[in-house]
């Protein structure tokens, strides 16, 4: 298993650049663990998408089907006071906005601490920086296309 933040779980259900190499990682391992706000931000994204008139409805539609499929399956870290005390910590080290203090803090919680060896998949640079400096394997290896 490894943690999924949004950057990674989205171009599992919509095609973007990042799209074969999410797949990959996913036929790996397709057992996925998750923030318990990332289907909020993915939906947020796919609105986004459809209100710049990038996707259809329909569009729209069927990758919340997908989405719904998804997050079915995977383990979700849910909120709480040692989350937001981990995410506070967080940005006190590390160059990340408040949500991605919360993608990383849930990852840490999962991992009960013990990053080494447990993959973190993510397209989002600064992200990626700050998991790695706290131990996790990054993925996918070379980065964001």
């Amino acid at each position: 298993m490894r943690y999924w933040d949004t950057s990674a779980v989205l171009p599992l259900v919509i095609d973007e650049p990042e799209t074969a190499r999410a797949k990959r990682l996913a036929d790996e391992d397709p057992a996925i663990a998750a923030w318990w706000a990332t289907r909020t931000e993915c939906l947020s994204a796919l609105a986004r998408l459809r209100r710049d008139e990038k996707i259809t409805s329909e569009d729209e539609a069927r990758t919340k089907r997908l989405l719904l499929q998804l997050t079915g399956q995977w383990t979700e870290i849910a909120p709480g006071q040692r989350l937001r005390e981990r995410a506070e910590r967080l940005l006190s080290v590390h160059p990340l906005q408040a949500a991605d203090a919360f993608q990383l803090a849930a990852a840490l919680l999962w991992t009960r601490g013990r990053t080494a060896g447990r993959g973190f998949v993510s397209f989002d640079d600064r992200l990626r920086r700050a998991a790695a400096r706290e131990g996790f394997d990054v993925l996918p290896e070379n980065g964001p296309a």
